[in-house]
């Protein structure tokens, strides 16, 4: 069966982490067992992994040109893999794949982290194996140790929410067209074959659908990716730009970038590139080159975008919010990171996190080069701001990690108000839902009387909701917000418990 991902780049480690990979220069069922093991237990929740038989390894990094198998031995190793995979338990069973690389026979095993984790196989082949948890420790499979069994029975009943089912959508909310452009993208073998494949058939090979015959349904990332409107079963799956056209924030462009992720998140950057990014030229006496900068470097700007798409809560009704002022951009997400980081960790120039909200998200995205992997957005925003000579960027969190902020402040040889020229004036060619030129009169007392409002709300009912303070108030979601987090700045209200099941409390 042919996988979604070009062969070519997966074994460059272009897109899947080294880590991910294992490669094996022969058959070796029991170390192929482990590994299976290992990446379905998936305990880093990085998206299980790869493992390539035919391929020899040195220093984690595969010898090209390959190895091979003999032609007659890919019926023999994929009949084994069968017969091996029926002694995990549960039972798992990895997807598999025969390739040719470089005129040579390759045999890959795709095995995605698996839904009824944990996992054990048997310590060894023959009948004195005991049953055990294997998992992946950086680039080896070995033998969990007692704390980390513990973190694997934790994980059993915390399947990632793009890796669900949709109980709401149907497989026929996919777009076969959407499926197959991306296919095409990627160079995936896919590609070929999906015009004689049922919507069906193509949604099993891609791992975005699951479920028995009478109740196939598709997955979460499947619905955000490749159906045409995923805001039906996502509210928040979309993004707002919103430029404002003065100091005081009273006027300003609002666009609306809907569809799939990758198409959404690409218009609202070509938006972004084309209406908001400029070179500047200054010219130094006394020097012949003059000096170049951008008002602020795209590249960090898209990696900042692109790590909110990535790393926001698709449960969340809130959209992600990318604001454009006349000295900064914000880029806004629900909710915050996950733990354990902090605002104090926020502060450093590498984070290094284990938990991922979307692996699944992250893998498509990244296939796409849209993403570049763990850890490194930070540090990839930090490098660009600080070529381009611009102030170091800022990442904030709240205590409770409710939301998770980025900002982007202009370069400072720049005056206070010269990107404004082009956003207020130029149009783009987008097909979504756009609001130009949007008015609003707001004063100081406005503002301070609607907050007493929400603090006298919230005093009748601690667990009111956003959606409720927005219908009473007559105000956009957009603006509680706002004005929810400057009453949690004031230390006026705060928040116990998660976002479902909490309530609020006013403070003394």
């Amino acid at each position: 069966m042919a996988l979604p991902i070009n062969i070519a780049e997966l074994l460059n480690g272009q897109t899947v982490e080294w880590d991910r990979l294992e490669f094996k220069s022969g058959w070796n069922p029991e170390d192929i067992l482990h590994s299976v093991c290992a990446f379905a237990n998936d305990i880093n929740n990085w998206g299980g992994g790869y493992i390539i038989v035919g391929v020899e390894e040195k220093n984690g990094t595969p010898v090209l040109p390959p190895k091979g198998l003999n032609k007659n031995e890919l019926d023999f190793v994929q009949k084994k893999l069968i017969e091996l995979t029926h002694q995990i338990d549960p039972f798992y069973s990895p997807v598999t794949s025969p390739a040719i690389l470089q005129g040579k026979h390759i045999f890959i095993i795709w095995v995605p982290g698996g839904e009824t984790r944990p996992y054990k196989a048997p310590s060894t082949l023959g009948t004195k194996g005991q049953k055990r948890y294997y998992i992946r420790r950086g680039s080896k499979t070995v033998l969990a140790n007692s704390v980390e069994e513990n973190a694997l029975l934790d994980l059993s009943a915390k399947i990632p929410f793009d890796d669900r089912i949709n109980h709401q959508a149907n497989v026929n909310d996919f777009s076969l067209h959407l499926i197959q452009s991306y296919l095409q993208k990627v160079g995936s073998d896919l590609y070929e074959l999906s015009s004689s494949l049922s919507l069906v058939e193509l949604a099993t090979k891609m791992q975005i659908a699951r479920g028995s015959a009478e109740f196939f349904k598709p997955l979460n990332v499947g619905l955000l990716l490749f159906s045409e409107r995923p805001d039906k079963f996502f509210r928040g799956a979309l993004i707002e730009v919103i430029v404002y056209g003065d100091e005081d924030g009273i006027t300003f462009i609002e666009k609306k970038f809907m569809g799939p992720l990758h198409y959404q998140l690409q218009e609202a950057l070509s938006y972004i590139k084309s209406n908001i990014i400029e070179e500047h030229v200054f010219k130094i006496p006394g020097q012949a080159e003059a000096s170049r900068f951008y008002n602020y470097p795209y590249e960090a700007v898209e990696e900042a975008l692109a790590n909110a798409v990535y790393h926001k809560s698709y449960e969340h009704p809130a959209t992600i919010e990318v604001n454009i002022r006349f000295d900064k951009i914000e880029i806004l997400s629900f909710p915050g990171p996950l733990p354990p980081i902090t605002n104090e960790m926020l502060k450093q120039q590498t984070i290094v996190t284990r938990n991922y909200r979307n692996r699944r998200i992250g893998d498509f995205l990244k296939e796409i080069h849209l993403t570049e992997g763990r850890s490194t957005g930070i540090p990839t925003i930090y490098k660009f701001m600080n070529q381009n000579g611009s102030p170091i960027p800022i990442f904030e969190t709240d205590h409770d990690r409710c939301y998770f902020l980025t900002v982007l402040r202009v370069h400072p040889l720049l005056k206070r108000k010269s990107f404004t020229k082009k956003a207020s004036i130029r149009k783009t060619n987008v097909t979504e839902n756009v609001t130009e030129n949007v008015t609003e009169n707001v004063t100081e007392n406005v503002t301070e009387n609607r907050l007493e409002k929400i603090v006298s709300q919230i005093k009748l009912n601690h667990q009111i909701t956003i959606d409720q303070l927005t219908e009473i108030l007559g105000v956009t979601r957009r603006t509680i917000i706002r004005d929810i987090e400057q009453l949690k700045k004031q230390n006026s209200i705060k928040r116990i418990g998660p976002d479902k099941g909490g309530y609020w409390e006013v403070m003394p």
